[in-house]
């Protein structure tokens, strides 16, 4: 239970700093989403340590879990434009295909690079 509140309440912070930077990148016309902003701020804060990572660390590992979830009405509300399913259907498969292994191999290969680093450190 309680660390079904912890990752309730960092999910909750993420959620704020998300909503927060998309209302800063709106107020500064940047051309940048909110959302991609975030990431790179927080990417930021993690790398100088003012944001811990156990700090948000259970929350954001249950967002990656669940990340299909996010996609689900997305998918339904394609399903409505069948005009364009019909004329672009195989375009939209072989990217959605494509971009999705390339997300995979990239995952990946960070992944790798930081468990490697993470070896290094306990030798």
């Amino acid at each position: 239970m309680r660390n079904f509140i912890k990752g309730f309440i960092q999910v909750a912070i993420l959620v704020a700093f998300s909503y927060i930077m998309g209302k800063i990148s709106n107020m500064l016309h940047i051309g940048i989403p909110g959302s991609i902003l975030g990431i790179i701020i927080l990417f930021i804060l993690l790398k100088t340590k003012i944001v811990k990572l156990k700090w948000i660390e259970v929350g954001g590992n249950w967002l990656l879990a669940e990340f299909l979830l996010f996609f689900i009405p997305s998918a339904v509300g394609v399903i409505q434009y069948k005009s364009m399913l019909m004329d672009n259907g195989l375009k939209i498969i072989s990217i959605i295909i494509l971009s999705s292994a390339l997300v995979m191999t990239c995952s990946g290969f960070i992944a790798e690079k930081i468990m490697h680093r993470k070896e290094e450190k306990h030798i």
